[in-house]
């Protein structure tokens, strides 16, 4: 039969989604996703791949996944507003279109931007919590926004990479990575400073942006110091990063297709 394939983005809160991969007895982004295309594509065949995993709790402004289906969509906008109408509040589809069987939204080649909202020093109104970190204690940003530019260019990241073996391809480039205040989020009840923590690549491993979080963190509060990082992005170097930042300050920010 022939197929025909789309590429849906979407955004997502993740604070009650366990990451996007379908699981046993949990709700991911995936699924959620699945049960809507059965229900308004009622109960033709169809498969849905996303362009990468986010872990619980994560966010995104911008991902994305590919439609595979029997039939064509005949109007795309017609389409998209009813998967909204039947997405849960916390899902929005931003946009459809048509792509050809040579298109693999795994394998072709795009640069995803992440961003990591945070803030420190002081406890901050609940309503912060799905997508922003508190740090209590106080930090020297200063020194962070050092730290962040460590992070550009080539590197070796076996460092931060969550449960590494002995044969991953550790050698990645990062584009960019900045510590910034934030102005992309406002509220309220946000605090009156902010910081938003900016890495595109191509590519990123396991817990990767939360472990370069984690190290910037370490080394605001004075735990770790600019030569430690140094040193692990150094080829071959065994340094362990152990801090994971909490991953609800985690938004997956965009995804360009190359």
């Amino acid at each position: 039969m022939k197929k025909y394939f789309y590429v849906i983005t979407i955004q997502y809160l993740g604070y009650r989604f366990h990451g996007w991969q379908k699981q046993p007895d949990v709700k991911t982004v995936h699924l959620m996703i699945d049960r809507t295309l059965n229900y308004i594509l009622e109960g033709k065949r169809f498969k849905s791949l996303g362009s990468g995993r986010t872990d619980a709790m994560v966010s995104a402004e911008c991902a994305a996944f590919e439609l595979f289906v029997f039939e064509p969509i005949k109007d795309l906008k017609s389409f998209l507003d009813l998967f909204n109408h039947n997405l849960p509040q916390d899902i929005r589809a931003l946009d459809i279109h048509e792509v050809d069987e040579k298109f693999n939204i795994i394998k072709h080649s795009k640069i995803k931007e992440y961003i990591y909202l945070f803030t420190h020093g002081e406890k901050c109104h609940p309503f912060c919590a799905p997508i922003m970190t508190t740090i209590l204690n106080n930090l020297d940003i200063n020194l962070m926004k050092e730290g962040a530019k460590l992070f550009e260019g080539a590197h070796y990241f076996k460092s931060y990479c969550f449960r590494p073996t002995d044969n991953g391809v550790y050698n990645r480039e990062i584009l960019t990575s900045e510590l910034v205040e934030n102005t992309m989020y406002t509220a309220n009840y946000f605090p009156k400073k902010t910081y938003v923590l900016r890495v595109r690549g191509k590519g990123f491993m396991r817990n990767q942006i939360r472990l370069m979080m984690g190290t910037l963190i370490d080394l605001g509060k004075g735990n770790i110091n600019l030569d430690t990082i140094k040193a692990s992005l150094q080829s071959g170097s065994t340094i362990k990063m152990n801090y994971i930042a909490p991953a609800s300050g985690l938004i997956l920010n965009a995804i360009e297709f190359e």
